[in-house]
C-alpha cells in the first residue's frame, strides 16, 4: 500500500515509453450490466479490474447474476456472465462509483422485492434526484432522493421527462435497462445541455450491438423499444481516459509516449486527447500496431508491462517538423501558436466561444450493429511527442469533462494562459473538481481561478508541497503530472487511483524507468 503522501517522482530525462492500458471502466460497467440483463450467458473479455468494476460485479451478483472470472492478464479479466432472476432483499454498495449508483437502480426496480443502496460518505452528496424521480415516474417506489435509499417495483416504463444537465449517466442508466421494461422508455431531456454526450453515444452503440432498438433521431429525446437483450461475447477497449496522465508526461518531459491498441473509431471521451494535446504543443501520430504479449492465466492482477519505446514506426499521419531540445519543459517565453487540429481529430472539442447548442444526435436505428468492443474496429498505436513547449489552451470540455484534471495540470505548467469552459457539472463528481483543482494548483504557487463553468489558469512558477486528492482518482493523477516538473510535490492518498487504475503507481514508475 503506498504511503498516505506519495512523493511524486520528478522526470530527470525525457520519458520514452510504451504504456499498455487495461480495459475501459465506462465500457466494462456497461458491458457487465448488459450481460446481466441478456437473454443468455455471455462473455466480457479484457474487462477492467478496479474498485468501480468490482463494485459493479458485486452489485450484479447481489441481484442474482453469476459472474465467473476465467482468464486474467495485464489487459484485464475475462468474465463469464450468466443472468438469473432479479431477486429482491439485497443490499448494493455503490462505493463512489457513479456508474453503479446510477446504472443499477433501474435494474433493481425489476426485482421481486426491495433493494437497498448506499455508498461512501461523499457518494451521499452526489446528484441522484433526476434518475430517482424518473424511476418513480415510470412506476418504481423509492424512499429517499439521494443515497441511502431503497427501491421497489414494479416498473412498467413509458414516457419520462428529466433534467440530465448534471450527468449523462442519468440518461445512460435508464437506457441500459429500458428494453426490459414492459413498455420500453421514451426519455425527454428538458434543461441545459447534457454533458459528456460521447458516453450516451457509447451506451447507444452497445445497446444496438446487443440487438436493442434505440431511436435517438430527435434532439434530447431517446426511445428504446421493449425486447430481448442479446447475449454476446465482447472485448473491452483500453481505457483512453486513463491514458491522459501518461500522454501528458510526453509534453511535460519533452519525451515520447506510445499507447498501443488505440481504436481507430470509438465513443470514448479519451479519444479527444489527440486533439487537445496537439493544441497544447504535442506532435500526435498514429503508427502501425506493435505486437502484444500473450495474456497469462494468473489469478493475480498483473501490472501492464511498460517498455522503452523503440524507433517509431512509420506514422499514418505526418507530424509537424522540427525537433526540440530533449529537455524537461517548465516555463518558457514562447508565444502561443495558432491551435491546429489533425484531419482525423474528433469534433467533440470546441475552441473559442462556447457552442450555443449540443452536438447533433445520431439518426435512429434499431438493428443489431456494432462490434465486439464498445465502438468501431481496428487499432493503431498512438504516439505523442513533447516538443519542448507546453502551450495554453482555450477549450470547451463539456463533452469530455473527465479529461479536465489532466488538461488543468498541463495548463499549470504551460507558457501561456489557459481557459477551460463548459465543465460546471464537474462540481458534482467525486469531489467539486473545479474548486479542488484551483485550490491545489494555487497551493503549489500557481494562478488558477474558478469561473462559473470552468477554470482560468495563468503561468506562474510552481513549488513543491502537498497536492490533495480529495479521494478523487483524477485529482491524484493530476498531481503526479505536475510532480514530473516540480520537485517536492507529494500527492495525498495516491491509493485512490484504484478506482479506475489500481496499478497506477507501478505503471507511473515503470514509465519513468523504461530503458
Amino acid at each position: 500500500m503506498p504511503a498516505p503522501h506519495w512523493p511524486a517522482p520528478v522526470a530527470a530525462t525525457p520519458v520514452t515509453a510504451t504504456v499498455p492500458l487495461p480495459g475501459s471502466k465506462s465500457v466494462t460497467n456497461r458491458a457487465l450490466l448488459l450481460a446481466a440483463l441478456a437473454d443468455g450467458p455471455g462473455i466480457v473479455r479484457q474487462a477492467l479490474r478496479s474498485r468501480d468494476a468490482d463494485l459493479m460485479a458485486s452489485a450484479l451478483r447481489s441481484l442474482g447474476t453469476t459472474l465467473t472470472p476465467t482468464r486474467e492478464s495485464a489487459a484485464g479479466v475475462d468474465w463469464h456472465v450468466t443472468p438469473g432472476p432479479i431477486r429482491g432483499g439485497a443490499h448494493v454498495d455503490v462505493g463512489l462509483a457513479g456508474t453503479v449508483m446510477r446504472f443499477v437502480p433501474p435494474m433493481a426496480a425489476l426485482a421481486d422485492g426491495p433493494i437497498s443502496f448506499d455508498g461512501d460518505p461523499h457518494a451521499r452528496k452526489r446528484p441522484m434526484g433526476p434518475i430517482l424521480d424518473a424511476l418513480r415516474a415510470l412506476g418504481a417506489r423509492i424512499d429517499n432522493d439521494a443515497l441511502p435509499f431503497t427501491i421497489s417495483g414494479p416498473l412498467t416504463g413509458g414516457e419520462v421527462v428529466l433534467d440530465a444537465s448534471g450527468s449523462s449517466q442519468f440518461v445512460s442508466g435508464l437506457l441500459l435497462t429500458a428494453a426490459r421494461f414492459e413498455k420500453g422508455v421514451e426519455i425527454r431531456h428538458v434543461g441545459p445541455p447534457v454533458p459528456s454526450q460521447p458516453h450516451i453515444e457509447m451506451t447507444i452503440e452497445m445497446l444496438r450491438a446487443a440487438g436493442v432498438a434505440v431511436d435517438d433521431s430527435e434532439p434530447d429525446v431517446w426511445r428504446v423499444a421493449p425486447g430481448p437483450i442479446a447475449a454476446r461475447d465482447m472485448t473491452v477497449e483500453p481505457d483512453l481516459s486513463n491514458a491522459a496522465p501518461f500522454l501528458a508526461a510526453a509534453l511535460v518531459t519533452s519525451g515520447t509516449v506510445t499507447i498501443p491498441g488505440w481504436p481507430l473509431t470509438t465513443t470514448q471521451a479519451g479519444d479527444a486527447l489527440r486533439d487537445l494535446l496537439t493544441q497544447m504543443g504535442a506532435e500526435v501520430t498514429r503508427a502501425t500496431p506493435t505486437p502484444s504479449p500473450e495474456p497469462t492465466g494468473s489469478s493475480d492482477t498483473p501490472t501492464p508491462k511498460i517498455t522503452r519505446s523503440t524507433d517509431t514506426p512509420t506514422p499514418e499521419t505526418t507530424p509537424s517538423t522540427g525537433t526540440p531540445d530533449p529537455k524537461v519543459t517548465r516555463f518558457t517565453d514562447t508565444p502561443s501558436p495558432e491551435a491546429t487540429r489533425s484531419a482525423d481529430s474528433p469534433s467533440a472539442i470546441a475552441t473559442g466561444p462556447s457552442p450555443s447548442s449540443p452536438a447533433s444526435p445520431h439518426s435512429s436505428a434499431g438493428s443489431n450493429t456494432g462490434t465486439t468492443a464498445a465502438t468501431g474496429s481496428g487499432v493503431t498505436d498512438l504516439v505523442v511527442r513533447g516538443t519542448g513547449v507546453i502551450t495554453g489552451i482555450d477549450a470547451d470540455l463539456h463533452e469530455v469533462g473527465e479529461l479536465t484534471p489532466t488538461i488543468a495540470a498541463l495548463a499549470a505548467l504551460a507558457s501561456t494562459p489557459s481557459r477551460i469552459r463548459g465543465v460546471g457539472h464537474l462540481r458534482g463528481h467525486e469531489t467539486d473538481r473545479l474548486a479542488a483543482l484551483a485550490t491545489e494548483i494555487n497551493r503549489l504557487g500557481g494562478d488558477a481561478e474558478e469561473t462559473e463553468d470552468g477554470l482560468i489558469i495563468r503561468p506562474r512558477p510552481l513549488h513543491g508541497g502537498t497536492f490533495h486528492s480529495y479521494d478523487d482518482h483524477r485529482m491524484a493523477t493530476a498531481g503526479a503530472v505536475i510532480g514530473l516538473a516540480v520537485p517536492g510535490v507529494e500527492v495525498e492518498n495516491i491509493a485512490t487511483t484504484a478506482k479506475t487504475l489500481p496499478e497506477f503507481v507501478q505503471m507511473w514508475t515503470a514509465m519513468l524507468d523504461a530503458r
